[in-house]
């Protein structure tokens, strides 16, 4: 089940659709879904998390935490809105685009895909891509 909670006063116009696209992204890399909960939050909340788990005194987009246990994908999600906002404008990408990239990116690190080496963050980006294409298909 992929839930949807709200630490900020943003809110997703599309939450059905979303959840309904990332089940699909999920069975496309031979996973079976868990519980995977989405935490929507400012950057003052999400450096919080970052410095007390993971000594990281940075401001940044996503932090995951994968509690997946074989195929079953689990964990929780945390996004900044205000990183993704401002994301969106450095890449001269929508901000609805640059958010759907976040939220399938902390997915494909529980599918097992990661992006610390060059090659990794390739491999990543192309993955991130062929996902965000399956948004468009009819769910």
């Amino acid at each position: 089940m992929i839930n949807f909670n709200y630490e900020t006063d943003f809110t997703l116009e599309n939450e059905e659709a979303i959840a309904s696209w990332l089940s699909n992204v999920i069975v496309s890399e031979n996973k079976k879904e868990g519980e995977i909960n989405y935490i929507f939050c400012d950057d003052e909340y999400l450096l919080k998390i970052n410095i007390e788990y993971l000594n990281h005194d940075t401001l940044t987009d996503i932090i995951s935490f994968d509690y997946s246990m074989g195929n079953e994908l689990n964990g929780d999600i945390f996004v900044s809105v205000e990183r993704v906002k401002e994301n969106a404008v450095d890449f001269n990408v929508p901000f609805d685009e640059e958010l759907k990239r976040v939220i399938v990116h902390g997915v494909l690190h529980y599918s097992g895909y990661k992006d610390k080496s060059e090659a990794d963050e390739k491999l990543m980006r192309s993955k991130e891509d062929e996902k965000l294409a399956m948004f468009h298909v009819k769910q």
